[in-house]
């Protein structure tokens, strides 16, 4: 919790929805969801946690962010939404898929709320990395698979340097990408440039524990021809590790549902 001298009686909650199964929010979350006058939420938090817990009366806002789309909502109106109903008094809930320190905005939006002297709290989530790996029956770092995980984004506006590519292509952890379904050839062709181990196994998990979840298995020398034709829905997580392996024996979970459970995006006015 902030310790700074407050200003206005409004406070902000910054929440975790978790990768999309409703049933996997935290108990204090769903105890701020029936607290929260404004709940601001990112397009990849399943509707359903609002509709079950959010009170009748409160004021939800979909604030969309979806990766090659033009009409994603600004971070700075997002920040400025939670200042503002803040500072007119309300409780805000701030609710994002996945947990608020994986690969989201969330440093953005604290510095707005110190800044403004609003008081905050902020509680975590399963990210989409666990919520996926678990509900494929892919432990990250089972026991003589992998004895470290890396968590990495990647889309067309992140660079690394070759040395950090060359590390990944010849590491033994496991790899979880962010972010990188819909760019899987340039991430394939990265790897296989310095890989000596092309046939490391790979995984693509669309939709991670909703009941449209999708797991499609190959190598990282075969992905481009395995998935050629292949156009994967947000949100998608690919996993690279010898762990993939293990999706076969442990997958637990059955979703054969097409759709998507996911609000499209909406831009807030």
């Amino acid at each position: 919790m902030s310790d700074q001298t407050h200003t206005t009686s409004g406070r902000v909650i910054i929440a975790g929805a978790g990768p999309g199964d409703a049933d996997l929010i935290t108990v204090k979350l769903q105890q701020r969801l029936a607290e929260a006058d404004v709940i601001i939420v990112d397009r990849l938090v399943n509707p359903e946690i609002t509709d079950l817990y959010a009170r009748p009366d409160a004021l939800v806002l979909m604030t969309g962010k979806q990766g090659y789309h033009d009409g994603s909502v600004a971070q700075e109106d997002i920040n400025k939404l939670l200042v503002g109903h803040a500072m007119n008094g309300k409780t805000v809930l701030r609710l994002k898929g996945g947990d608020v320190a994986f690969f989201s905005n969330v440093l953005d939006e604290l510095q707005s709320l110190q800044e403004a002297n609003i008081k905050f709290e902020i509680i975590p989530g399963i990210t989409a990395a666990s919520g996926a790996s678990a509900y494929a029956g892919i432990p990250l770092t089972a026991r003589g698979y992998a004895k470290a995980v890396q968590f990495i984004t990647f889309n067309p506006c992140s660079f690394y340097s070759r040395d950090q590519w060359k590390a990944w292509a010849t590491s033994t952890d496991t790899l979880v990408f962010y972010m990188a379904a819909r760019n899987l050839d340039g991430l394939t062709e990265l790897l296989l440039r310095h890989s000596k181990k092309p046939n490391a196994p790979l995984a693509v998990i669309e939709q991670a524990t909703t009941k449209f979840q999708q797991v499609h298995i190959t190598t990282v020398s075969d992905c481009a021809i395995d998935f050629a034709t292949k156009k994967f829905s947000s949100p998608s997580l690919v996993i690279i590790g010898d762990v993939v392996k293990l999706h076969e024996q442990f997958s637990w979970y059955e979703a054969s549902k097409a759709g998507s459970v996911f609000h499209e995006l909406v831009t807030v006015k």
